[in-house]
């Protein structure tokens, strides 16, 4: 019997996920998580307290994916600083080229939650993006990029600009521009470490 409520279990969270990133928490109702996960709302309650619980869960849940999928990607960025940079914007390019790209989830849940300080969502999106900007910091340490702690920090803020420029303009130029940005600050920075 457990196995087949954590079958259901997961279904409701594939199907919140999937309608969540498509249409944004607010855009979705229950109703509709129930029908695409083919549960009842009993069953869905039974599970999740609340949708807000849900959106909680599904977050934890894609957390552990996405950084599983950054720890992946991390392992191409190597070489010098400003290759790294290369590196990391290029895949952003490739991300934001597949059909139906929506941006990073946990910015837009952020954003669209930006009125609820408190909600559980936003300390899980903190934690999710503190987490790879760290892990950012990691890279770029083991290059002897001088204040890499920063220097993530300043990388993140030009890629989540980016991530915001290319959805509203639909050109990934964007991404470009920043990683062209991001090469002046590690180049900087790296040549005054020396």
């Amino acid at each position: 019997m457990r196995r087949s409520a954590d079958l259901t279990r997961q279904r409701i969270l594939e199907a919140a996920y999937k309608l969540f990133r498509r249409k944004g928490f607010t855009r979705v109702g229950v109703d509709e998580i129930a029908t695409a996960a083919i549960v009842t709302k009993r069953t869905l309650y039974y599970h999740f307290r609340s949708k807000d619980a849900l959106l909680e869960a599904v977050l934890a849940s894609q957390h552990k994916l996405a950084f599983a999928a950054f720890q992946t990607f991390g392992d191409k960025l190597i070489g010098s600083p400003e290759q790294i940079v290369d590196t990391f914007f290029r895949e952003l390019t490739i991300w934001s080229a597949k059909p139906r790209w929506v941006g990073s989830g946990f910015t837009r849940l952020a954003i669209e939650l930006a009125d609820l300080p408190g909600h559980p969502a936003r300390a899980i999106a903190r934690k999710h993006k503190a987490i790879l900007e760290a892990h950012l910091a990691q890279i770029l340490a083991k290059v002897h990029v001088s204040s890499p702690r920063k220097r993530a920090r300043e990388i993140w803020l030009l890629a989540e600009g980016a991530m915001a420029l290319i959805l509203i303009h639909d050109d990934r130029r964007y991404a470009d521009a920043a990683a062209e940005a991001a090469k002046r600050l590690v180049k900087i920075k790296f040549q005054r470490s020396r």
